[in-house]
């Protein structure tokens, strides 16, 4: 029986390192109660301070015309998150809380105060607290 053996470089891989490729972004739709058809998707997640108080910052790419998006940020707070759990015994999940900041954005879109542009979108400030947490929780079942 011949011996198998197998060629290795020992110098390491002479392939070169690929670049990551970027993010898929799922584009989606939204009609709203205002006749805009906007397009969105979720661009990142940051944990901040708002006002002093800790907040999760959602940030949605958003799109009125199909032709430039801008950000669109939504602050879910803390306080109120913390309130809630205290009311009903546990935590929201990660993903409740999203659900949350979307249906905020969905609220915000049927309202009517999201800007057509990214310069009237800087003075927009989308809050999730304990003024409206329950109301979208509710609209989520939850």
């Amino acid at each position: 029986m011949a011996a198998i053996s197998i060629d290795i470089r020992l110098g390491g891989s002479n392939n070169r390192a690929m670049a990551k490729p970027e993010a898929v972004r799922r584009i989606k739709t939204y009609s709203a109660a205002n006749g805009y058809v906007y397009q969105y998707h979720f661009y990142e997640f940051n944990r901040v301070a708002v006002d002093g108080e800790a907040a999760g910052e959602f940030v949605y790419a958003i799109s009125a015309d199909r032709g430039t998006s801008f950000g669109l940020r939504i602050f879910v707070m803390q306080a109120a998150l913390e309130a809630w759990a205290a009311t009903n015994g546990r935590v929201l999940t990660s993903s409740e809380e999203y659900a949350v900041a979307k249906m905020r954005l969905f609220q915000a879109f049927d309202e009517d105060v999201v800007p057509l542009t990214a310069e009237a979108a800087r003075d927009v400030r989308l809050l999730v607290d304990e003024s409206n947490l329950e109301a979208l929780l509710k609209m989520l079942n939850i």
